[in-house]
């Protein structure tokens, strides 16, 4: 005999109450919806292709990453070479189409075995090999390369999350595409003009020496400016001037503070009403911002992406390691500026080759239309199943509609994005819904048919179709978690509503419908069922 405990009753009751109540902010304006308390204010979100809004493809430029890092390593190589006091006629970096490398050609063949040995001791990835006895060539690794790589697009992806979600835009669908581009959907965005410029800037930050041994080289107004040749180790940077002008300042190459050491930048004042951005670095930082500032008086530059921010010399100790980066800042510059530092900078220069938007109309005609599929199915169903299980398929359709609020319920507490994959899913699930009743509702038939009493049929019925309906819906689960593990974007909304919606099924199916029938049963006391 089938029965049912308070708690059970009350369990599926509080459930199915609780899923309507998180439903309801999804049925509300957003005025309203912000007069709400926190927790009821979780709501599904629209993708692009409902909502509308911008696409971005970006291509991440790992040549240039792949570069500077050989730029280092022939930096740290010629130090080395400079100790062990070994001479060479050229020490270049070599490129082609494919790679580059690290080319020192020596004046005695017979310190080849020492330099390959130097140059292995800078960097393990490296591959070096000795040609013409006199010409040491260093590549790195081709494993080493596609590890970099990865490494490069997963930071630069994380990186445009963050930049992102600091302006504020909801849901954006950040996702890689290939081997070095990133696909960015933003839902709600119509002029994708500002998070462009946002992308495009690197935020790579660094403290560098100004070389006090060369002059600065200042731009005359409506004249081009020239350039002297830099000795080794030093690149002429340009800093604009309060009267609009440019000057360029000679600065050390070699990096005293390194900008990935920073950890928090806010946008502050001064002393004297300036707006500035107050920056603090890790243990690390500190302690290389605590050394360099012993050098008192001496300048440095500060350089955001290849541009001096700021070039001023240390008027004393600085003991704790924090700092303040002034400059020429409007209050938004200076907020945007600790925006971008909070943020990380990229790891590599980002390139828009693709810009896209679409119109909120288009979104419209897509929920229209998934709106339209989906009731046509439902009330499909929903008649098909009352003229074939009678009221027994009443139950199931109430017990569809319980699914479908339930579904978008879970959807609203998980946060998730609701695409035209994800309405597709929501429409397959309203199928595999009344499936598992149909299974049920055939076993009861089979048993009453056998001879059995209408709730020992029920019993029955509902015990030996369990199995079949969890194998059943484990196969869909497995699928499901196969389209999300392995899918991108909308795929995993796809895969995300189909699982939800089984999950759910399963349980209207084996416990709210049963209840429904059972204490219909028990009221009526029917002798025969509707089968």
């Amino acid at each position: 005999m089938i029965s049912f405990s308070r708690f059970k009753i009350f369990s599926v009751i509080a459930i199915c109450l609780a899923g309507l109540l998180v439903l309801i902010p999804n049925l509300i304006s957003d005025n309203t919806l912000e007069s709400l308390p926190g927790w009821m204010q979780r709501t599904v979100n629209l993708g692009l292709d409902l909502r509308g809004g911008s696409l971005l493809q970006l291509q991440v430029d790992i040549r240039a990453v792949a570069k500077e890092h050989l730029a280092n390593i022939l930096s740290e190589t010629r130090k080395n070479l400079r100790k062990q006091q070994i001479k060479y006629s050229s020490l270049k970096l070599r490129s082609n189409e494919n790679q580059s490398c690290l080319e020192i050609v020596l004046l005695d063949a017979s310190s080849s075995d020492t330099v390959r040995d130097i140059v292995k001791k800078v960097d393990k990835d490296l591959v070096v090999e000795v040609r013409d006895q006199k010409t040491v060539i260093a590549t790195l690794a081709a494993q080493s390369i596609l590890n970099r790589n990865n490494e490069i697009i997963e930071q630069s992806i994380e990186v445009v999350r963050r930049r992102i979600d600091s302006t504020g835009t909801k849901e954006p669908n950040i996702q890689r595409q290939g081997t070095d581009r990133i696909v960015v959907q933003l839902p709600g965005v119509n002029d994708p003009a500002e998070v462009r410029r946002l992308l495009g800037t690197m935020a790579k930050l660094s403290f560098q020496w100004v070389d006090e041994s060369l002059q600065p080289v200042a731009e005359a107004k409506g004249s081009s400016v020239y350039l002297p040749a830099a000795p080794v180790g030093v690149v002429y940077l340009p800093e604009e001037c309060s009267d609009g002008t440019v000057s360029y300042l000679p600065i050390k190459s070699e990096i005293i503070i390194q900008g990935d050491t920073l950890v928090d930048a806010r946008a502050s004042f001064d002393q004297n009403g300036r707006p500035v951005v107050s920056i603090k670095f890790n243990n690390v930082g500190r302690k290389q911002m605590e050394e360099a500032s012993q050098n008192v008086h001496k300048r440095f530059a500060i350089v955001l992406d290849s541009k001096i921010i700021s070039a001023p010399a240390f008027s004393e100790p600085i003991p704790n390691g924090n700092a303040q980066i002034s400059g020429r800042f409007t209050v938004d510059e200076a907020n945007e500026l600790a925006l971008l530092l909070r943020a990380g900078a990229l790891p590599a220069p980002l390139k828009v080759v693709e810009e896209s938007v679409v119109g909120p109309s288009l979104g419209a005609d897509s929920i229209s239309y998934g709106k339209n599929a989906t009731s046509i199915a439902f009330i499909m169903i929903a008649i098909f199943m009352v003229l074939v299980y009678s009221y027994l398929g009443l139950l199931a359709d109430i017990a569809l509609v319980v699914n479908i609020i339930l579904t978008f319920s879970g959807l609203s507490l998980l946060g998730a994005t609701l695409t035209l994959p994800g309405i597709a899913g929501i429409a397959l699930t309203i199928g595999m819904a009344v499936d598992a009743n149909v299974l049920i509702f055939e076993r009861i038939r089979e048993e009453f048919h056998a001879g059995m009493r209408v709730l020992n049929a029920i019993d029955q019925g509902y015990k030996r179709a369990l199995t079949a309906i969890f194998d059943s819906n484990l196969t869909t689960l497995i699928g499901a978690w196969i389209l999300y593990y392995f899918g991108t974007g909308s795929v995993k909304g796809f895969a995300v509503t189909l699982a939800l919606g089984v999950v759910i099924s399963m349980f209207t199916a084996l416990t709210l419908t049963q209840l429904l029938l059972v204490s219909i049963v028990k009221i009526k006391k029917p002798r025969t069922l509707p089968l």
